[in-house]
Parts: structure tokens; C-alpha cells; sequence
């Protein structure tokens, strides 16, 4: 090595100066951290082999971290229609990316040990959330960990310059089934209302009950599959595309994307009132098969074209005379115009660590995994569930399959008991495992659909009763559809608790997922019709004296 040599001092070797200035016989010996930084002064272009392949090392790995995760979200794509836009979101962040290389530059910043620490806490959160085989927390897990990697590869003004393409990836995330399921109903409702009201501009009579609409000859369903999400998560990830894609104003941008969402609702809407306006006209068959299919493409179509002239009319309002082709920046044939000796920059210190927080990474995924499958108790069927309890006698009942498909639960009973004057609906939906999202539905999401109002809700603990040595606290909600009134006591039994909170319920779930490796529970549901000015501690009396019949019955069907 020119101008410098060897020496070892206990076995160790370390490198000596002979140029330092006051180099005596044995020389001004330098610290070992010396070794690693001259090392680390290799200079590595953005493009250079040794860095690409660090990042397929590194994808590689997470790849391994992930996969359950990804198998799970490809279903999702490839399964339900609302996600079906997920797959293409890889490859417009990867296209996006590429476009804006040659803007990319030497980081002389140090920034390195930010992506680590984001790399570091994303890691952790994968750990705790594969243990609860939480998907969606996973692969959130997943793009911090991404982001983090490519923070301390590229720097942070590089990374700030991909930060968009960056981000786009969020939209290929499924959400969490009961966000999904919330915002479905809420939809439901909204686009329901909307719809009758486009339908009566034509003078055709009709009544909405929750998100019925009823037009005599026909009854039309707002189903989920008609609540506009389909058109939503795809239109909401296309408006942010197009507003990154926009040489225009950031207050432009942020209008432009935020207004996908009345776009989709009232778009929705209108086909809603237009399938109701062409089965008053021209029949039922207008509501089904393929023209109902070819009816939603079509309103998805229109709604990216209101897009596009909302567009233009910014435009033209703040005095804008471009055309739409010179708005849109889309060239893909950037070329890098630095020398490339300016795109180098030094070997960060952090990879190798990085790479053994990788290795580690993996180390506890395969512990994570070996944990074995998910445990479900054995438990009785909800079939074999008494119809004579006490001296309430019950009939069976059955909900139709577009609710089963829709609720996804592995058990359920539904049967109408009777006492004297008194009868109820007893309803229990069971989940053997509520990891991959399905779960309980909570009834004051599901009430409005079937058009009863909440008139109040409050949780009481039920008759003094107590149900695996916890007070027996239930959700009591009074409900009213015209003159009729029902009473709805609901709790959540989860794994021996009794719950009444729907996100405590989502807290335990993970809890108790992680602790004890089940994820099994139901939902409890009475319904007790009143008579016209009937108090409500009727209804109060016989929820009580029912549950004293079945209380100690439960855990037969519902483990604890």
C-alpha cells in the first residue's frame, strides 16, 4: 500500500501513516474506526452493479418477510372488485419513478441513519403484526420498511424527489375490512337518498326504506356491491396520479384529488337513479347481468371524464390558456445530462448493518412462524342450539344468502323465541378466526341500511346479570321505522369477554391474537318489538329474563 504500512498490535492489524507529520519508528498508528472509513470511501454510482445488487438483496429479504402478507393482498386484487386497481399501482410508482431519474444527484447529506431508524421501528411493527396476522398493519409494516431502505440508499433529496411515486404505492393497500365495511354502509345510504331523488326528476313515484328503494313492480337493493366503493379506491388512486402528473399550483393538486370522492358519490348516485328510471320504463331485467355491469363501467368512465373537465376548468378560472398535453408532464425519455462522476456518491457505513437488521428480521419471522396454526376451540354448533329454553319456546329462522355472503361468518343462529305476550329475535353470528378481516359487523353500522333510525343508544348492564363472572353489559338501541319501534341489545363475546365497544373489540382481537394465538368470537343480538307507547322496561324485563334461561348455555357455543 503506497505510503503506508502494516504493523499489528495485539494480532490486530492496523494501518500507520508514514506520511503523518511527527512519523517517528513506530509510526502515528491510527484507529481501527480509520479501517472502516477508508474503506467506506468507495464511491458508488446510482447505477452501478454493487448497488443494484444491494437492493435486489434487500427486496429479496423482504420479499421472504412479506409474502404471506403480498399473497394476501394479490387475493385481494384479483378477488374484489373494489382492490382490482391494486395491481397496476406497482408498475405506474415503478414508471413514475424511472421518469424522474435524471433529476436524482449526489446526497452529500447525512441521512442514512433516519432511513435505518425508519427501517428499524417498520421492522417492528412487522414482528408484533405478523403475530396478530394483522395484513393490512404488515404491509404498512412493509412500505416503511421500503421507504426506509430507499431513504438510506439514495439520501433524503433523492428521496424527496421520488416521494410521490413513493406514496402512490399506499394505494395498493387493501383498508381494514371494518373501515371498508363502515364506509360501505355509510355509502349505501348516501348513494340511496341521492338516487331517489334523481329518480322522482322523472315524476316516477317511489319510496326509500334505508337502502331499499321500492318501485312497486321492483325492489331495488343498494347493496355493497352498489355503495360506489368499486369506483372510489380506484378513482381516489387515478386523482392522484393525475394531480402529480399536473405542472399546476399545489392548492390545484389538492382540489383536484380530493374532489374524487363527491365525484364517485354522485356519479354512483346517478346510476342508481338511472337503473330505477330504466326498470320503471323498460323492466326488471334493466337492474340485472351484464347491462347492470356494463352500466358501472360506463358511470366509472364518467366519472374520470368529470375529472378531466374539472381540470379544465381550473384552468381556465385562474386564467390558465395551456392545453391539457403541455399540463400533463409524461416523458419517459429523460436522460441523465450530469457527468456521472456527479451522480457517485460514498458507500453509506449503515448498509452491512442494515443487511444484518435484515437477517435478523428474518430469523424472527421464521420464530414467528413456528408458533403453528391459529387455535380454534371446539365448540357446538349454533344448530343444535335449544328452541325451548325455559318457557320461551323458538322458532327457526334464516337470513338470505346475500347477507351470509356479505357477513362471512362460519356459524350462526337465528330464531324467534316467544313467552306469553312476549317475543324476541335472537341472532348470534360466529367467527372461528377474525384475522384475515372478516368480523363481527357491529348493528349500529347495519341498522340504517334496513331503514330505521337510532333514536338512542346506551350501554346498560342487563338485568343485574352477570356471564362468565362479568356483568352481562350490553348496547341497548331504540329504533324506529315510522310508527314501529324495536329494542336492540347487542354486546360483543369475545374469547370469555364481554364487550360493547366496536374498537376495543379490534384492540383485544390483536391482543389476544398475539397472547394466546385465537382470534375466534360473536356477536349477541336481541331485538324485542314494542307496542304503541309500551315502556321500554318491558322490553328491558324480557331481554333479562330470557338470557337468565340461555346465560349458563353460551360458552357451549361461544367458547370462553
Amino acid at each position: 500500500m503506497a505510503g503506508k504500512c502494516v504493523r499489528f498490535m495485539a494480532g490486530v492489524p492496523v494501518f500507520i501513516n508514514l506520511t503523518c507529520p511527527g512519523h517517528r519508528l513506530c509510526g502515528c498508528i491510527h484507529k481501527p474506526g480509520t479501517i472502516m472509513q477508508s474503506v467506506f470511501k468507495y464511491k458508488l454510482s446510482l447505477d452501478s452493479p454493487l448497488l443494484l445488487m444491494w437492493c435486489a438483496v434487500a427486496l429479496a429479504l423482504l420479499g421472504v418477510l412479506f409474502h404471506e402478507s403480498f399473497l394476501w393482498m394479490a387475493d385481494q386484487w384479483f378477488n374484489t372488485e373494489e382492490y382490482s386497481h391494486g395491481v397496476m399501482i406497482p408498475a405506474v410508482a415503478i414508471y413514475l419513478a424511472w421518469q424522474r431519474r435524471a433529476r436524482l444527484v449526489h446526497d452529500t447529506q447525512s441521512a442514512n441513519g433516519i432511513g435505518l431508524g425508519l427501517m428499524v421501528l417498520a421492522l417492528g411493527l412487522f414482528v408484533i403484526t405478523d403475530l396478530a396476522t394483522i395484513y393490512v398493519g404488515v404491509l404498512l409494516s412493509f412500505l416503511m420498511c421500503f421507504y426506509g431502505l430507499v431513504w438510506m440508499t439514495l439520501g433524503w433529496r433523492n428521496t424527496r424527489e421520488l416521494m410521490a411515486p413513493l406514496l402512490i404505492l399506499v394505494f395498493m393497500v387493501p383498508l381494514p375490512a371494518f373501515i371498508n365495511n363502515n364506509l360501505s354502509a355509510e355509502l349505501q345510504l348516501i348513494s340511496s337518498q341521492l338516487g331517489v331523488a334523481f329518480i322522482r326528476l322523472f315524476d316516477i313515484s317511489v319510496y326509500l326504506e334505508g337502502n331499499v328503494i321500492d318501485l312497486g313492480i321492483y325492489k331495488l337493493q343498494v347493496v355493497d356491491a352498489c355503495s360506489g366503493l368499486r369506483y372510489l379506491y380506484p378513482l381516489v388512486a387515478l386523482g392522484f396520479i393525475l394531480a402529480y402528473l399536473c405542472e399546476i399550483p399545489l392548492w390545484k393538486r389538492v382540489v383536484l384529488f380530493v374532489s374524487t370522492i363527491p365525484i364517485t358519490v354522485i356519479m354512483n348516485s346517478i346510476r342508481i337513479g338511472a337503473i330505477g328510471v330504466s326498470v320503471e320504463y323498460w323492466g326488471p331485467e334493466m337492474a340485472e347481468g351484464l347491462l347492470h355491469d356494463i352500466e358501472g363501467w360506463f358511470m366509472f368512465m364518467a366519472s374520470l371524464a368529470v375529472l378531466i373537465v374539472e381540470l379544465v376548468l381550473l384552468l381556465r378560472l385562474t386564467g390558465d390558456r395551456r392545453n391539457l398535453t403541455d399540463v400533463f408532464v409524461i416523458d419517459a425519455s429523460q436522460t441523465a445530462t450530469r457527468d456521472n462522476e456527479d451522480l457517485k456518491r460514498g458507500l453509506p457505513v449503515l448498509f452491512p448493518l442494515a443487511g444484518f437488521l435484515a437477517v435478523v428480521s428474518v430469523l424472527l419471522f421464521s420464530l414467528t412462524n413456528s408458533k403453528g396454526e391459529e387455535i380454534v376451540p371446539e365448540r357446538l354448533s349454533l344448530n343444535h342450539f335449544p328452541l325451548l329454553v325455559g318457557d320461551w319456546y323458538g322458532t327457526p329462522d334464516a337470513l338470505e344468502s346475500v347477507y351470509i355472503e356479505e357477513l362471512k361468518f362460519d356459524d350462526y343462529l337465528m330464531a324467534n323465541y316467544r313467552k306469553g305476550r312476549d317475543h324476541l329475535n335472537f341472532y348470534i353470528a360466529y367467527y372461528g378466526s377474525q384475522k384475515k378481516g372478516e368480523s363481527a359487523h357491529s348493528p349500529r353500522s347495519c341498522i340504517p341500511g334496513g331503514g330505521w333510525q337510532i333514536t338512542s343508544l346506551e350501554t346498560q348492564h342487563l338485568g343485574g346479570l352477570y356471564l362468565n363472572s362479568q356483568p352481562l353489559m350490553a348496547n341497548r338501541a331504540v329504533i324506529q321505522k315510522g310508527e314501529h319501534r324495536q329494542v336492540v341489545y347487542y354486546w360483543f363475546q369475545q374469547r370469555g369477554r364481554i364487550i360493547t365497544n366496536e374498537y376495543l373489540v379490534k384492540w383485544y382481537l390483536f391482543w389476544d391474537a398475539l397472547t394466546l394465538n385465537r382470534s375466534d368470537g360473536a356477536l349477541v343480538r336481541l331485538t324485542i318489538p314494542l307496542e304503541r307507547n309500551q315502556p321500554l322496561d318491558a322490553a328491558d324485563h324480557a331481554a333479562a329474563d330470557f338470557m337468565v334461561q340461555i346465560q349458563h348455555r353460551l360458552n357451549d357455543f361461544i367458547p370462553q
